[in-house]
């Protein structure tokens, strides 16, 4: 066994845990951070995200637009300094719906953002000049808030792939995506440089002697070590629980398994310059009689004959003389154990694909002969009203930045950089209660949690 000491330890090669080394020993300028994993960095969970980013988010409070807020300065500064090597873009979020009837709740939603901070509502009811397409690269200049859109020409005018029969769209505007893979490599390469050291190994037991962090032990390829620290991070992602043990702390989460379809759109069905494309209505899947029939009389295939929730969305994916898209729709979900490599329904692709066409309808021809595609993706471990855990934990020493559910690409900045504030003493945003493990020790919040509305899960 070998020893050696650190000013701080983090658990966890993730973004999270990628992201807080860099704003500790970058940003705050703190020496002796080691970042340990078993793992390669990045490579469990991080590279598996759809990489979008949105500070378009529910109540109640404005703690998420406002640390969202706060991560996408950070994002824009990040990709300012390094000439834009992530390839950060805010082509926005496009909700669109063909029900009347959701028409003022688009409205609603529009209003509620701009009170929360995520910019102004902008109505357009009949063809303009005052609607701003997005620009398909880069994120200088765009518009902020959100466009409600009911006139009929300007939807076909900037949206003729949509459904024909869609009534509205509301294009939530600093939103885009980057590359997760090329940040979290920037991220750690800057942090790198500033000396945090990258240990290959498992956390097997942290010492909590005298109820305080003393130490961490290490169980990697050349044995066991132990790493003498009196901070410690739990940045571990799925495995957040487990690690959370390790210093005798149960934390109030859970985990979820999402995919993500990747395919060739040979047909162009969606363009390439499309922003993020999300259906809010509820979708039954087109199938021919036959295979109607067949599933009514199947007791593992009859749901597939039932609505399905809104929500399935698709955005074009890579540069250049890329042609692939992204479908995702987590139209079935279940808290579960995560396991490692995790497993899909052999059926989602075709599934996510049959929806999405509800929506863009060019998808159909796609049905009589589906596409080759891949399905990847990772769990979504959270909380119960889909708000992260980040600040100090019950033993003297200890911290958590994780929970970041399936926003851990665009939320881990300003996760890390609340963590960091606490870390190093700096004074604290106001929405950092809003993210601290005790919130729940709080009877006002306990019971705001009995009625607790939209999550923001997407």
């Amino acid at each position: 066994m070998t020893g050696s000491t650190a000013e701080l330890v983090v658990c966890g090669a993730g973004i999270a845990g990628v992201a807080t080394a860099y704003h500790l020993a970058v940003r705050r300028g703190l020496h002796g951070v080691v970042l340990v994993d078993e793992r390669p960095p990045l490579t469990l969970t991080s590279d598996k995200s759809t990489e979008c980013y949105r500070n378009w988010w529910p109540g109640p409070g404005d703690a998420m637009v406002s640390v969202m807020n706060r991560s996408i300065d950070l994002l824009e500064e990040l990709a300012r300094e390094s000439d834009n090597v992530f390839r950060m873009n805010r082509r926005g979020y496009l909700f669109a719906t063909a029900n009347p009837d959701r028409v003022p709740a688009f409205v609603a939603a529009g209003q509620e953002a701009a009170q929360l901070g995520a910019g102004p509502l902008r109505l357009h009811e009949t063809a303009g000049k005052d609607y701003r397409a997005s620009g398909a690269e880069g994120f200088e200049d765009q518009p902020t808030g959100c466009d409600v859109i009911t006139g009929p020409s300007l939807i076909r005018a900037h949206f003729p792939y949509l459904a024909s029969d869609t009534v509205a769209v509301l294009h939530a505007r600093r939103c885009g995506w980057f590359s997760g893979q090329q940040l979290g490599m920037y991220l750690l390469e800057r942090a790198r440089d500033k000396g945090v050291q990258l240990v290959d190994g498992r956390v097997t037991r942290v010492d909590t002697t005298g109820g305080r962090v003393r130490a961490v032990h290490v169980n990697g390829r050349e044995g066991e070590r132990t790493i003498a620290t009196p901070r410690f991070v739990n940045a571990a992602g799925p495995f957040l629980q487990r690690v959370a043990r390790l210093l005798g702390v149960e934390l109030p989460i859970f985990s979820e398994l999402h995919g993500k379809v990747a395919f060739d759109d040979t047909r162009e069905a969606i363009p390439r310059h499309a922003p993020l494309l999300i259906w809010t209505d509820p979708v039954r899947l087109p199938w021919s009689d036959d295979e109607r029939e067949a599933f009514a009389a199947s007791d593992a295939h009859r749901h597939l004959l039932e609505e399905l929730p809104g929500g399935v969305h698709g955005r074009p994916e890579g540069a250049g003389e890329s042609r692939s898209v992204l479908l995702i729709w987590t139209y079935d979900v279940k808290p579960v154990e995560p396991v490692f490599p995790p497993a899909f329904d052999p059926a989602y692709p075709e599934i996510a694909l049959r929806g999405m066409t509800r929506m863009i309808p060019a998808l159909e021809e796609y049905l009589s002969r589906l596409p080759r595609a891949f399905v990847d993706g990772g769990y979504y471990t959270k909380t119960r009203e889909n708000r992260f855990l980040a600040g100090p934990l019950p033993v003297e020493g200890a911290y958590v930045v994780g929970a970041l559910s399936g926003y851990g690409l665009m939320a881990a900045n300003g996760a890390a950089d609340l963590v960091a504030d606490y870390i190093t003493e700096r004074s604290l945003p106001h929405y950092a209660p809003a993210f601290r493990l005790d919130r729940y020790e709080d009877p006002t919040y306990r019971k705001l949690l009995e009625r607790w509305g939209d999550s923001g899960q997407l």
